[in-house]
């Protein structure tokens, strides 16, 4: 199996109330995806980058203040552009990007 078989994408949302640990969250998440939303991201990872990704987000997160939710929406060989739909104002969706190993 290819790296790019093993690709998952996620739909990543945050709760975060202070200003700079919600910017720094941010840059972390805009590091591993695209930003679809304020709050929203999808990213498309193999799994020990989505393991990075969790400790990167960890290491600027309150517990217990902070919420990340992260949706597994599949294997990005099975899916595409067409699994989203906006109303009002889109934002391009990278379905094919570079794999980062």
């Amino acid at each position: 199996m290819s790296a790019r078989d093993r690709l998952r994408r996620r739909l990543i949302a945050y709760d975060i109330p202070d200003d700079r640990r919600r910017s720094r969250a941010a840059r972390v998440l805009e590091g591993f995806g695209d930003r679809v939303q304020y709050s929203v991201f999808v990213v498309d990872a193999l799994p020990a980058q989505f393991v990075s990704l969790q400790a990167a987000l960890e290491a600027v997160l309150d517990p217990g203040e902070d919420s990340v939710l992260v949706c597994d929406l599949g294997l990005t060989a099975t899916l595409g552009a067409e699994q989203f739909s906006f109303l009002g104002r889109s934002r391009e969706i990278s379905v094919d990007g570079p794999i980062i190993i």
